[in-house]
C-alpha cells in the first residue's frame, strides 16, 4: 500500500506539469473542448495504469504525448463515420515567403515573413492549423507547436521517420497556403502575387 501511494505521488509529480500542454494539443486534435477534456482524462488514466512500465529518466513528456496521440487515433478518429483523407496532390506548392511581394522589413534583422505574421491574429493561425488534414495536423503540431524532434514524433505516432518528415513538409505547405489565403483576404498580398 505504501509503494502504491509513493507511485501515485511520483506519477502526479511527473505528469501534472504537462496537463495544460496536453489539453492544448488535445483541443487542436479534437477541435472540441469537451472531447479534448475526455481525451486528456483518458490519456492520464492510461498513463497511470501503465506507469509501472514507464522507464524512469526517459522523456515523460514524449511518453504522455505518445499515449495522447495513440488514444486520439484509436478512439476519437475511429469514432468518426468517415475519417479525413488527405489527397497530397491537392496540397499546392505555395510558399508564403515567396508571395509577400513588396512588403519591407521595418526593423533591422526582421524578415518580411515576420512583418506579415504580425498581421495575423491567433484565431487565424489556429484556424489555419485546424484546417489541415489530420495526419498533417498532428505531425505539424508535434513538431512546430510542441517542439518534438522527427525521431520523437516517429516514436509518438508509430510511423517511420520518413513518413513523419513527409507529413510535416506537406502539412507546412498546406499551412502556408491557408495563411496565404488569409493574407490575400486581408490585402497583405495581392491576388496576382498569390497565383504564382
Amino acid at each position: 500500500m505504501v509503494q502504491r501511494m509513493a507511485d501515485r505521488g511520483r506519477f502526479t509529480e511527473l505528469t501534472m506539469p504537462h496537463m495544460q500542454a496536453l489539453y492544448t494539443a488535445a483541443l487542436r486534435m479534437t477541435r472540441n473542448p469537451a472531447d479534448a477534456e475526455d481525451l486528456v482524462q483518458e490519456t492520464f488514466l492510461k498513463a497511470y495504469r501503465a506507469f509501472d512500465r514507464y522507464e524512469d529518466g526517459t522523456n515523460i513528456r514524449a511518453w504522455l504525448y505518445k499515449i495522447l496521440t495513440n488514444t486520439f487515433i484509436n478512439s476519437y478518429r475511429a469514432a468518426k463515420r468517415r475519417p479525413e483523407k488527405a489527397d497530397v496532390e491537392d496540397v499546392e506548392d505555395l510558399y508564403l515567403y515567396h508571395r509577400i511581394g513588396d512588403l519591407q522589413a521595418s526593423g533591422a534583422g526582421r524578415s518580411a515573413e515576420d512583418e506579415v505574421f504580425d498581421h495575423f491574429t491567433d484565431d487565424e493561425v489556429k484556424n489555419a492549423i485546424e484546417s489541415l488534414p489530420e495526419a498533417f495536423r498532428i505531425a505539424v503540431l508535434l513538431a512546430d507547436v510542441e517542439g518534438f524532434s522527427y525521431k520523437e514524433i516517429a516514436e509518438i505516432t508509430e510511423v517511420p521517420i520518413g513518413t513523419v518528415m513527409s507529413r510535416i513538409h506537406r502539412g507546412r505547405k498546406a499551412l502556408q497556403k491557408a495563411l496565404l489565403d488569409f493574407a490575400v483576404a486581408r490585402g497583405l498580398v495581392g491576388s496576382a502575387e498569390a497565383g504564382h
